[in-house]
């Protein structure tokens, strides 16, 4: 098994959890409280790491996308005693259109590696990805849709015309789940999906190379999108 990256047992991991769950009385406020954080907190951005970041790290930066973000929620999750686990799926390359563009946009494979959160609520399996992006940079990339007149795109991925930044257990609401593709199950830790054949994110090292080159631009994109400044069509 390759090294933890929901490393739940972290002494960074532990703290966060202790402070978040202080005062809950069930696994819904503990789920609340750890949603909130993931969500505000932990604003959305790409690690310069990809996917292969600890949670513990994420914590530290407070800088997250969906796979990385996803595995900071489960390690909180399992820290603060609440069943947990990690969905890994396909999801078209067109759900970071307008953060990845030209050349960057280019390089991505067709189809890019994705993950949700899966928690057990009154003995149901219950899935969430509306933590995935900032609120403000949510509402930011709403509006950029309407605009654009797409129903695709800066992470996002439209329903019935709308996308859901709140936690709806219950109704099972979502921000990026129209856009997904192929299942590739439930997974332990994600560490042991990304070692696996399934994982298309593993790029050969001259895309490394450009992605490191590139990724600064895409994030001073996305602080763009969320300030409200966006290039024309």
């Amino acid at each position: 098994m390759a090294q933890m990256l929901a490393d739940a047992d972290h002494a960074l991991v532990l703290a966060a959890a202790k402070r978040l769950i202080a005062g809950s009385n069930t696994d819904r406020e503990k789920l609340e409280r750890i949603f909130l954080f993931v969500r505000d907190d932990i604003v959305f951005g790409f690690p310069v790491e990809g996917d292969l970041v600890p949670a513990s790290k994420t914590l530290r930066t407070k800088l997250g996308q969906c796979n990385t973000k996803a595995t900071l929620f489960l390690a909180l999750c399992r820290a603060s005693g609440v069943p947990a686990r990690i969905h890994f799926s396909l999801i078209g390359k067109e759900i970071q259109r307008g953060f990845f563009t030209g050349i960057a946009y280019w390089l991505m494979p067709k189809s890019i590696s994705h993950s949700w959160i899966e928690v057990e609520i009154e003995r149901e399996w219950r899935r969430i990805d509306s933590f995935i992006n900032d609120l403000p940079l949510h509402n930011a990339a709403e509006r950029e849709l309407a605009r654009r007149g797409w129903t695709v795109g800066y992470s996002l991925a439209l329903a019935d015309g709308r996308a859901n930044a709140d936690l709806s257990v219950d109704e099972e609401a979502f921000e990026q789940m129209a856009a997904v593709t192929d299942d590739h199950g439930t997974w332990d830790d994600p560490a042991d999906y990304y070692a696996s054949a399934m994982y298309k994110n593993r790029p050969g090292p001259l895309k490394l190379l450009a992605y490191r080159l590139l990724i600064g631009r895409v994030n001073r994109r996305v602080e763009q999108v969320r300030a409200g400044f966006t290039a024309e069509k």
